[in-house]
């Protein structure tokens, strides 16, 4: 790291008192992040591009950390290993379940950048944070782990000295190996991703047809739904959700397969979890949209088979497509988000709001509906920010980045639902370095920049140097506060509209 660490940072930066010694100008020092164990003093730095603990004293806790031993203390790295350490005596850095009683966001953070910036978002306000959040799939776009998302996370939480509690949840997980996985390395939270178990196709099939595929059912689970629900209505908190024939067959060809994995994943991993854990089920990954009716029923089958919930995420009218405000009618919009949010609060658990960055036209729906209780999940809009960033930093990687995009967005489409006008996007030669940033302002270009996030990441030359990723991480880096107060402006808009 040059010059024996820079005199080993500084002789452990005059042995933790906390100030800055003659010779450490260079050297940037996290001050919240100052904390006293036993007789053990720690602080986090960074030089160059490299965060580190500094460790000074004696005890278990220093001697537990991994790291260079040097006359004054200890050098460690932000790596796995010392993660577990500061888990083991700070329990702070720990991920928490928060229950259904307070507003949550998924934060996502797929640089492991982003948390300071969420950190300082969320603090006065009435939401609580779950920084780490990557789904499986985005996790493969990016080649990283399930414990690197934690690790940002709790390093983050340790540089803010933050101790109000933050989640960690297994974003979108379908196969019930990576649900072990997962919740053996931590999670607070799991989000079961039920979209391969709800069968497209019965939205668009004829009446006669689904009745004769719920007739090829068994005569038992037949009979089970028929006794229940066929021409029954039920009470809901002002609403009346009934089911006549061809209602029930259509909930059940939908959604009757997804409820039995929910059933088989809550009654083998949540009846009786070794700590707390928030159990949030996901059907909005389809075509078909959730109609209250179907909710109801989504919701009363958990019920009556015993499985409790914190939240559960419809598929909305309209839609919610990544990096760009709500599409389609408000005014339905707001009837069926009423109606949600009724039959939540009925169930005694929240609606989670999927895909929720930067729909800022219904946030104040969603806010007023649910009282300000809500999970939303962001993640690619912390990405367009420093992506804004880049534009502004650093134009000439920004218009590589961006020429990229425009030569792979094609490859993007197996993953991600989107429509962008890409015929609408400006060429690059048209605008100057300032105008830039302009880019994150127009919707199809921010599409286009948030859906080739992955490719952008991992591209590689022919000498399997990578393209973007070492440029833009030492970008980002060096304008390490921009990043920040770019979050906290733009996540805390979200917020505000939401009213937390």
């Amino acid at each position: 790291m040059g010059n024996l660490v820079q005199e080993n940072l500084v002789s452990i930066l005059g042995a933790l008192k906390t100030g800055k010694p003659q010779g450490s100008e260079t050297i940037k020092v996290y001050e919240k992040s100052y904390t006293e164990y036993e007789n053990v003093k720690l602080v986090m730095v960074k030089n160059n591009q490299e965060r580190l603990l500094l460790a000074t004293g004696e005890g278990s806790l220093y001697d537990e950390l991994v790291g260079e031993a040097v006359a004054e203390g200890k050098v460690c790295p932000l790596s796995y290993e010392n993660r577990l350490v500061l888990n083991k005596y700070f329990d702070y850095t720990v991920p928490k379940a928060f229950g259904t009683k307070v507003a949550t966001m998924g934060l996502g953070d797929r640089l492991g950048l982003a948390s300071p910036g969420h950190i300082e978002t969320v603090q006065n306000r009435n939401v609580k944070p779950v920084l780490a959040q990557q789904s499986i799939r985005e996790l493969n776009l990016t080649n990283r782990k399930m414990t690197d998302i934690l690790d940002a996370a709790a390093f983050a939480v340790f540089q803010e000295g933050y101790k109000d509690g933050f989640g960690w949840d297994g974003d979108h997980i379908k196969e019930e190996e990576d649900i072990k996985e997962a919740l053996e390395l931590g999670i607070s939270m799991l989000t079961l991703d039920c979209s391969d178990h709800i069968p497209n196709e019965v939205e668009s099939a004829s009446d006669q047809e689904n009745r004769q595929q719920f007739e090829a059912l068994d005569k038992e689970k037949q009979d089970y739904f028929n006794d229940y629900y066929l021409n029954q209505s039920f009470k809901v908190n002002g609403l009346t959700i009934s089911y006549d024939e061809n209602t029930l067959i259509k909930n059940v060809l939908l959604y009757g397969s997804a409820i039995d994995y929910m059933e088989h994943v809550g009654r083998t991993y949540f009846q009786n979890p070794n700590k707390p854990l928030d159990f949030e089920i996901s059907i909005d990954e389809t075509a078909t949209v959730t109609t209250p009716n179907a909710h109801f029923f989504v919701a009363n089958e958990l019920k009556r088979r015993g499985v409790e919930v914190v939240s559960l995420a419809p598929r909305f009218c309209g839609e919610f497509q990544k990096g760009i405000d709500y599409i389609g009618d408000i005014e339905q919009f707001e009837k069926e988000l009423s109606e949600h949010a009724l039959i939540a609060k009925y169930f005694g658990y929240k609606l989670s709001i999927h895909s929720g960055s930067d729909k800022f036209s219904v946030f104040p729906i969603i806010g007023k509906y649910t009282d300000g209780i809500v999970h939303v999940k962001t993640a690619g809009t912390n990405w367009l920010e420093a992506v804004r960033v880049i534009a502004d930093q650093n134009p000439n990687l920004y218009r590589k980045m961006h020429a990229y995009a425009e030569e792979h967005f094609e490859e993007t489409l197996a993953y991600y639902h989107i429509t962008p006008d890409l015929a609408s996007v400006a060429p690059l030669d048209s605008k100057s370095d300032e105008e830039l940033p302009e880019y994150m302002n127009h919707d199809a270009a921010r599409q286009l920049l948030h859906v080739t996030f992955g490719i952008l990441l991992t591209a590689k030359d022919d000498a399997f140097n990578f393209l973007f990723k070492d440029e833009f991480f030492k970008t980002l880096n060096d304008n390490e506060e921009v990043y920040r107060q770019a979050l906290v402006k733009h996540i805390g808009k979200h917020a505000d509209l939401l009213g937390f």
